[in-house]
């Protein structure tokens, strides 16, 4: 049969429009899962930590695979005489929103100091909100990946028992999948938040969403919270999201 060449040319257009607006669909919902735009409590793909692990005092969820490797490590670690539980997990861009404009209006104490009279200097009170906090959009706590084991703060990893237990992790989480993103800065990680011994990513699923935010995301998707005038300032997905521990890229 004789081909018409014009309706075929029509039909491959049509067909290349219909692939670009199902890939543009796909990085739609990518993008909005890693900045934190979805309910946790609402996907398939989520499950609640069970209270046995759970000692955030509210109702938290994480990725099933996530939420299924802790539960190992945390039974392997018990028999160590090791006790893991879950401070924090999944927070979606509301919760960190809320954590970042408590700190950002001094709600929320950052060492003993309400920063909005003592940094009054939006730009120096919004890089001292990120020695420890993400920005909204900017947390790796988006992936449904990521925990706060225990104790989030650097007082208890510097008892006897978070000493213990900071050690079993860092020789034993690999094993499981873990990885501490937020190491101790040296020549290898010069930039980005500082050193968090309680947090640990699941890598197998942490370390794509981390490349997909490299591809998908740029400094212009970061808005809806106090200071974000001051996002455009800094090159925050570089020295930030992807200033990590190598080992966990």
């Amino acid at each position: 049969p004789k081909i018409n060449l014009e309706e075929e040319k029509v039909k491959e257009e049509n067909f290349q429009k219909y692939i670009k607006t199902r890939i543009e669909k796909k990085n739609k919902e990518t993008k909005d899962y890693i900045t934190g735009h979805f309910e946790p409590s609402l996907r398939k793909d989520f499950v609640k930590v069970p209270a046995i692990y759970n000692i955030s005092g509210y109702d938290t969820y994480l990725r099933k695979e996530t939420m299924e490797a802790f539960a190992r490590m945390a039974r392997r670690a018990e028999v160590d005489g090791i006790t893991l539980k879950i401070a924090s997990a999944t927070r979606n861009f509301d919760y960190q929103k809320n954590l970042w404009d408590r700190k950002w209006t001094g709600y929320t104490l950052v060492e003993g100091k309400d920063l909005s009279k003592s940094m009054p200097d939006g730009l120096k009170r919004f890089k001292k909100i990120l020695e420890y906090s993400a920005v909204p959009g900017m947390s790796r706590h988006h992936f449904g990946t990521d925990i706060d084991i225990n104790n989030a703060n650097v007082e208890y990893f510097n008892t006897k028992e978070g000493e213990k237990v900071y050690a079993w992790l860092s020789t034993r989480g690999p094993i499981f999948g873990f990885c501490q993103p937020y190491t101790k800065k040296d020549n290898f990680r010069t930039t980005g938040h500082n050193e968090e011994k309680w947090h640990w990513s699941y890598l197998p699923l942490a370390r794509f969403y981390t490349h997909e935010y490299k591809k998908l995301v740029s400094e212009k998707d970061i808005v809806g919270f106090h200071g974000a005038e001051f996002v455009s300032e800094q090159d925050l997905i570089n020295e930030y999201v992807l200033g990590i521990n190598p080992d966990c890229l």
